[in-house]
């Protein structure tokens, strides 16, 4: 397993020979952002500034920093000892030591090694210089078309009136007769059971999901299918999974002190309840910012809020930093920017030191956002080891509990010291009013005996004392605003800022905050106002890019400058705003987009559609999707009949604030275990090792958009993997139990079960000859052939691409 904050896999960089950590763009880009500029803004700039070119050398210009200065080339991407810079923070070479004043950290040296490991990635990678005048523009204001609220737009004419189903397909289909590229033709029916099946339980259809729907002739059926999939429990566990990726959900920190996230479990159930019972999204925010500060009606709902703040505690922190105010700062900045990516696709987290290169956010804007964090409290302490906050949510049974088990500790303390005060002042008058020095040993045994008894009461009381359940979350601390830290340091202050929204988005005038909250219940109810541009685009373009493999806008965590425009615009904006009309529903988005011609057609393409839209950004044909980590996992388990589908709780091994790893770096961790994969632990530095190997999110970053490899591994692993070795064979006994006695049968039930079909006469023909010629290998009088030839083709059908991808 490799360990790194911000990795999973193995990544050649762009330069060709270095190896490091696996960061998508987004991912690099914020390692510099948060680990390399700010030491270079605070050691670097004085002397390689925009002010002073000692050597001929700028750090502050990524064209600048490959350009290097007249020692020669300072970096040189993906190659670190051939760095100078690297050489001279270093302090390898006498003569080439920098800065003069001492050597930095090992920790910032190590950053910076990596980062050159990486390819040096850097916000103006890949760009042209910057153009002042573009610069210019943006200071004056002007208008990306993401700050823009969205606005109610009219459908567009289509010619193929009979082929839209809902509105949204007017939108599409007008950009596609504007191409003259004909959209695909319907998918079959088999084809959209699976495909919905899967996108929205994450898991495949039974035989008998199969038989109901394909002899169903209704024209309402696939209506009436996407009710009863919305209705199961296994929709929230699959859609909670996603929104889990954006809130970067872990069960460790991670880091430099891999501490148990005992509790998170909490929020991640939160979750899931809050994806099945369609929770309005609007609350859904609101709650997870603010949840402590909201009103209750009962005390359910309050502990429910409480879990909700889970949200803004659950990011990875170096609870052994030295520096407690560097500690906080960090902890803030790394809050402030999931905040931006999760819920208004903005890189917020790139202010910190200085005003945003890309997007209009200034500086200022940056710890005005932050001061409404430090106001709030998310932390115990920051003393090394660091312990996180965790709010109480005991009920008042639970509470009254506690307090009657408190009494009676006390009662029993109380009647310890009672006795021992009477049998040291019946020694003192025995005596002459001086007590020995070991008094008890001088007790009569009728004393002692009872003394012992009493203690050994309170040790029994003590041991099973009840243990308060809480849940990791914020609430308000020390209210106050935050100065400007001058290159992301808190050792050079600035200005104070009051604390406040972007004024980019929220104007420059805005209702001051006062004195007795944070600010965070102010700062979800602008967020989820129906005027904010951004809120409402982001979430309906994630759930397009959970559908269908890709968003409107194909960077869902950066509607910045730096970001993708979206291929539809006007779609976004007609989804956007629909989504506020129906009470932020999630589930009303869903049948919306579930029931259009855009959703049911097939993955067949045409030649023209090929030359005109080969990414398919048109959304003119189905994409076909290779399952995610946990989809895989919980098919093969379920077609096998091994899946368990108990929920909730959690399945770590270690009590909550101990370490993951013990003396000798060996995790403990289990994954032998049938329930589904939501409910597997997720430890940062040390993944699951399935999980890993087919993509599954960087659970330390906000994490809209996973990536989908092939890789030779991958393959090995369904060929020898325990998880599929285990499959193939309960599978296989599956077959025989329930498959009839006839080998087609058997291979008729096998394919009804893993592909949601029946098997075609020539596949039928091919499994019997594939149990042949396996029996003929193994020998004759081998009595495990017959077991390990129906393993072997259940293996081929788990491992097909039929089965691993969705149509």
């Amino acid at each position: 397993m490799l360990v790194a904050v911000l990795s999973s896999v193995v990544l050649t960089t762009a330069t060709g020979s270095a190896q490091g950590p696996d960061l998508n763009g987004e991912a690099a880009v914020r390692f510099f952002e948060n680990r390399i500029r700010p030491q270079l803004a605070e050691h670097c700039y004085k002397c390689h500034g925009p002010k002073r070119e000692e050597s001929g050398l700028r750090l502050d210009s990524y064209a600048r920093i490959l350009e290097g200065g007249d020692t020669g080339i300072a970096v040189v991407p993906g190659e670190p000892d051939e760095s100078l810079l690297l050489v001279a923070l270093s302090y390898e070479n006498e003569e080439l030591e920098m800065p003069p004043d001492g050597k930095l950290p090992d920790r910032v040296v190590a950053d910076l090694r990596r980062w050159i490991e990486l390819g040096a990635p850097h916000p103006d990678q890949g760009r042209p210089a910057a153009d002042p005048a573009d610069k210019k523009s943006r200071a004056k204001g002007e208008r990306l078309w993401s700050f823009v609220p969205p606005r109610r737009v009219p459908l567009p004419a289509v010619e193929q009136r009979g082929w839209a189903q809902t509105p949204l397909d007017h939108f599409v289909l007008s950009r596609l007769e504007t191409r003259r590229i004909l959209p695909a033709p319907r998918a079959d029916r088999q084809t959209l059971l699976r495909r919905v099946t899967f996108d929205l339980l994450g898991l495949p259809p039974t035989p008998d999901d199969v038989r109901v729907f394909l002899d169903g002739a209704a024209p309402d059926g696939f209506a009436r299918l996407t009710d009863r999939l919305l209705a199961s429990p296994r929709y929230g566990e699959r859609w909670g999974r996603h929104w889990l990726d954006v809130a970067r959900y872990a069960d460790s920190n991670g880091l430099d002190e891999n501490l148990a996230f005992g509790n998170a479990w909490r929020y991640r159930d939160y979750v899931i309840d809050a994806w099945n019972s369609d929770k309005p999204y609007d609350r859904f925010a609101t709650e997870q910012l603010a949840g402590d500060l909201l009103p209750s009606t009962n005390q359910a709902e309050r502990r429910e809020r409480l879990v909700a703040t889970g949200f803004l505690a659950l990011g990875p922190k170096v609870l052994a930093e030295v520096d407690a105010k560097k500690m906080e700062m960090d902890i803030i900045d790394e809050q402030v920017d999931t905040l931006g990516r999760a819920l208004l696709g903005l890189t917020i987290g790139c202010a910190r030191c200085h005003d945003h290169k890309f997007d209009p956010i200034t500086n200022a804007d940056y710890y005005g956002l932050a001061g409404i964090f430090t106001s709030t409290r998310t932390m115990e302490n920051f003393v090394k080891l660091a312990r996180w906050h965790e709010n109480s949510i005991a009920t008042d049974a639970q509470q009254q509990r506690k307090a009657m088990h408190d009494e009676a500790i006390e009662a029993s303390k109380a009647a310890i010291a009672d006795l021992v005060a009477a049998a040291n002042a019946s020694l003192k008058q025995q005596r002459g009013g001086e007590l020995p020095e070991n008094p008890e040993d001088q007790y009569p045994e009728v004393t002692k005996r009872s003394l012992k008894q009493l203690r050994d009461e309170l040790a029994e009381l003590e041991k099973h004392a009840p243990q308060l359940p809480t849940a990791m979350g914020v609430k308000d601390g020390t209210v106050g605003d935050l100065r400007i830290h001058i290159r992301g340091s808190h050792l050079q202050l600035g200005p104070t800022v009051p604390r406040r929204f972007p004024a980019f988005l929220a104007g420059a005038q805005q209702e001051s905050f006062g004195p007795s909250q944070s600010g965070r219940l102010r700062l979800a109810r602008w967020l989820t106002a129906p005027d904010n541009p951004l809120t409402s685009r982001v979430i309906v373009n994630r759930i397009w890019r959970w559908h269908f493999g890709h968003g409107l806008v194909r960077t869902p965590d950066n509607f910045g400058r730096l970001g993708e425009s979206p291929t539809d615009p006007r779609l976004l904006d007609w989804l956007a705003v629909r989504l506020i009309a129906d009470g932020w529903s999630i589930k009303a988005l869903h049948r919306l987009i579930l029931s259009s011609s855009t959703y049911q057609v097939s993955s067949q393409s045409n030649p023209r559609a090929v030359r005109e839209d080969p990414e398919n950004r048109l959304s003119g044909r189905a994409a076909v999707r290779r399952l995610e980590a946990e989809a895989i996992r919980d098919s093969l388990l379920a077609v096998s009949g091994q899946l368990e589908l108990v929920m909730g709780g959690s399945l770590l091994h270690v009590e909550n604030r101990q370490f993951l790893f013990d003396h000798t770096s060996k995790d403990g961790t289990s994954y032998d275990n049938r329930r589904r994969s939501v409910y597997l632990p997720v430890i940062r530095n040390h993944l699951f090792d399935v999980f890993q190997l087919f993509d599954y999110a960087d659970a330390s970053v906000t994490n809209g958009n996973r990536t989908t490899s092939a890789v030779a591994p991958q393959a090995l692993y369904l060929l020898n993997g325990d998880l599929m070795r285990g499959a193939m064979r309960a599978l296989a006994a599956r077959v025989a139990l329930e498959g009839g006695q006839r080998p087609q049968d058997r291979i008729a039930f096998l394919y009804m079960v893993t592909l949601a079909r029946k098997p075609h006469a020539a596949e039928v023909r091919r499994g019997v000859d594939f149990l042949r010629s396996f029996r003929l290998a193994a020998g004759q009088g081998d009595p495990t052939a017959e077991g390990a030839a129906w393993e072997a083709l259940c293996q081929v059908l788990l491992a097909s691409n039929e089965f691993l991808h969705i149509r």
